[in-house]
């Protein structure tokens, strides 16, 4: 079953070419601001799995990389609000410069709790990277340092991005179409 079989009822938002060519924008500037720094990227389980591995070849710089489990949306289209912490860093990050990755910044409220638990981890500094924003439904503004799209409010999936748990293998953004 190739992407082709997958993506049947799906239609593309954001091609692939154009995640990637922002992805290697997002690397380049990432690599310019953190040139002196001990970066740590933090990927948010589990939808930013493929931008953060991406988005970590696209960065000239030692880097680590940690993993940061949390779910607010259940098996629904809406955030639930409610952030749970379903899978914790390994290893301490004070003292380090940490840049959260992220699929998708919606309501704010799950980047918002992130950046006040991390906060109370003393790390030097946090700053966030998310490939998608969608102002329409922002609850709570947060900072987002490195954006690559700004997207209208519809439900998304694809390149890490899930709806019940498939379609994250999907190379693009697209948008599932009813099939009625």
């Amino acid at each position: 079953m190739g992407a082709s079989t997958i993506a049947a009822n799906v239609s593309t938002m954001i091609d692939a070419e154009s995640i990637a060519k922002r992805v290697r924008e997002l690397g380049e500037q990432i690599t310019r601001d953190y040139a002196s720094s001990s970066l740590v990227l933090v990927c948010v389980l589990k939808g930013s799995f493929i931008f953060t591995a991406d988005l970590a070849r696209a960065i000239d710089l030692p880097l680590r990389v940690e993993f940061l489990g949390v779910r607010s949306y259940g098996e629904g289209t809406k955030s639930s609000g409610v952030v749970q912490i379903t899978h914790d860093l390994s290893r301490p990050i004070e003292g380090e410069d940490i840049l959260i990755v992220e699929d998708i910044v919606d309501t704010g409220l799950t980047i918002a709790h992130l950046l006040e638990l991390l906060k109370t981890r003393k790390p030097a500094s946090v700053k966030v990277c998310s490939l998608l924003h969608k102002p329409a439904r922002t609850r709570v503004v947060v900072p987002i340092d490195y954006l690559g799209f700004t997207i209208e409010d519809k439900f998304v999936v694809g390149y890490g991005l899930d709806w019940a748990e498939r379609y994250r293998n999907l190379p693009f953004i697209g948008l599932v179409e009813s099939s009625s």
